[in-house]
């Protein structure tokens, strides 16, 4: 299955945000990827982390993903997009999961919280989710929750997810080598694909990449800079063998 990594710039708006998305797609087409991911709640955008993000407006939001999944459908391209999310526990970052066919499969929550999104009202949503497109199974983890829950990873490898998607905000951090050492700790520590897909920023020092199941980095984007990352990934090179032994009851 050949994949789109998405490197944006922060959205304006979620409208600005819509737009590239729909730029990406439009690239990821051309390379005639069949899946592309974008980074952590690229609609409207991730609050607290510098930038000013639009309020939260659900009936607008559920306009922005149906216009995603109708150009899902035209480009028959799949599509993991993450957005904020509110339902009756409160809000929530998300990653939809919408098929070629341009209909929503479900959703993955962000279900650990960095501590700092205590205080812009995230809530930690419940349940974990397995998801199958082109016969390719997978799983995803949001941000925190990959660097320093690697249990989440973990989980998807133990169901026979050959790839784990990690979309992600990193920007300037004095640890970058924790950061980009995680990634191929994921990858590594499972035998999968592991791919984290950042957003385009100042001084950021953890790029969007794809690691190989032996802990090879496949691909990198450039710093500070938009690019769409496109890679045929082999599900069969994803032995989970680590992951397969791993013993619960001796922990």
């Amino acid at each position: 299955m050949k994949i789109g990594l998405a490197q944006t710039g922060f959205p304006k708006s979620l409208k600005d945000g819509l737009e590239k998305v729909k730029q990406m797609m439009m690239l990821a087409k051309k390379e005639e990827c069949q899946l592309i991911c974008f980074p952590e709640s690229i609609l409207p955008g991730l609050r607290g982390v510098g930038f000013q993000v639009e309020e939260y407006h659900h009936e607008k939001m559920k306009a922005a993903i149906e216009e995603i999944c109708t150009l899902a459908k035209e480009y028959q391209l799949a599509v993991i997009l993450p957005t904020e999310w509110q339902d009756e526990l409160g809000l929530h970052l998300v990653a939809f999961v919408i098929d070629e066919n341009g209909e929503v499969l479900g959703y993955q929550t962000k279900n650990q919280i960095d501590p700092d999104e205590d205080f812009y009202g995230y809530q930690p949503g419940q349940g974990r989710e397995i998801f199958e497109i082109h016969d390719v199974k997978f799983g995803i983890v949001i941000c925190h929750e990959g660097w320093r829950y690697p249990e989440t990873v973990r989980w998807a490898a133990l169901r026979e997810a050959s790839i784990v998607f990690h979309p992600q905000f990193t920007g300037k951090v004095h640890n970058p080598e924790f950061f980009n050492g995680a990634m191929v700790g994921r990858s590594l520590e499972n035998n999968i694909y592991f791919a984290s897909v950042n957003y385009a920023l100042d001084g950021q020092e953890s790029t969007t990449s794809l690691i190989s199941p032996s802990g090879e980095r496949l691909i990198t984007a450039k710093r500070n800079v938009e690019e769409l990352l496109a890679y045929e990934i082999d599900p069969q090179q994803a032995s989970r063998l680590l992951a397969s032994r791993f013993r619960p009851s001796l922990v």
